[in-house]
């Protein structure tokens, strides 16, 4: 009734602040784009899983309409396993954060950081010589007895007449799998062994030495100078499938890790990993074993 008695102008006037009123109102009650958290969500960790989500990362970004940085490319600047926990440990509601593991952790490593973990896949742990090494294959037994230093030269596993230069990147040391499944303990490692610190310095030094052994997860990306091949372990190759058959003896898990509690976007984009149809699909191309199924 009290429109009747103001002028056009007026009324256009009231009518346009009562429609957008009613449409920031409608915005809040949906929860359109304009009211959702744009911030980014950061996760850092080991190179080894951080493979996963950088692959996976255009999809987890549609997935959860958020931006998503992503930290541990060749476990760079101090990032690994320790640096995921750190990282999961800095959630808070305005700096959503999980970490990436490349090994598994101890149950009173996890109750003592109130950490969830996530597993995601088991990765064969391939064993690498130079590429002009004429071995091809190794028995576990001689694998072992390579690493620790019963055997140091290739002529006795039927190569040529040089000694062995051993070289092992013995991380997380006080967990569990991993490295561990050649030898339970640094100290069972040849005492002469030369020990680097990252997966890139792993490759560059079996590169470099050609009588070298060495070993690396299978989502290593090999370049052309890389002069490396993986060889088989009692004629089986390092698959997901010989994983899963037992055949295999070398691996690691490869898991998320997020403090509990955190945003379901969070929760969202690690799930969308350990059970997207695309995840299973690219697994295949670094001979992994999904440990969950598909949606």
């Amino acid at each position: 009734m009290i429109f009747s008695f103001l002028s056009s102008g007026i009324r256009f006037q009231i009518a346009a602040f009562l429609f957008l009123l009613q449409l920031a109102f409608n915005n809040i009650v949906a929860g359109t784009p304009s009211e959702q958290n744009t911030s980014s969500i950061n996760g850092a960790g080991a190179h080894f899983s951080w493979v996963i989500f950088d692959r996976l990362k255009p999809i987890l970004e549609q997935q959860t309409g958020r931006p998503i940085q992503l930290y541990g490319k060749n476990s760079a600047l101090g990032l690994g396993c320790n640096a995921a926990i750190k990282n999961a440990g800095r959630y808070t509601s305005q700096q959503e954060t999980f970490g990436f593991v490349c090994c598994a952790l101890h149950a009173d490593e996890v109750a003592k950081n109130n950490i969830e973990v996530y597993p995601l896949a088991e990765e064969p742990i391939l064993i690498i010589v130079n590429q002009s090494n004429p071995i091809t294959n190794l028995s576990i037994e001689q694998v072992r007895s390579i690493f620790s230093g019963k055997i140091t030269n290739w002529s006795e596993v039927g190569g040529y007449n040089k000694p062995i230069v051993v070289i092992t990147r013995l991380h997380c040391k006080k967990r569990p799998g991993h490295w561990k499944t050649i030898l339970p303990d640094a100290k069972a490692f040849r005492a002469d062994r030369l020990d680097v610190p990252g997966a890139v310095d792993m490759v560059r030094k079996v590169t470099d030495f050609k009588d070298a052994i060495g070993h690396v997860g299978s989502t290593w990306e090999f370049t052309k100078a890389d002069r490396v091949k993986r060889i088989t372990v009692n004629h089986v190759e390092a698959s997901a499938e010989n994983l899963k058959l037992k055949k295999y003896p070398f691996y690691r898990t490869l898991s998320a890790i997020t403090k509990k509690g955190v945003s379901g976007d969070v929760v969202k984009l690690i799930q969308e990993v350990q059970h997207g149809k695309t995840f299973h699909s690219i697994a295949d191309d670094y001979d992994l074993l999904p440990l969950n199924t598909l949606k």
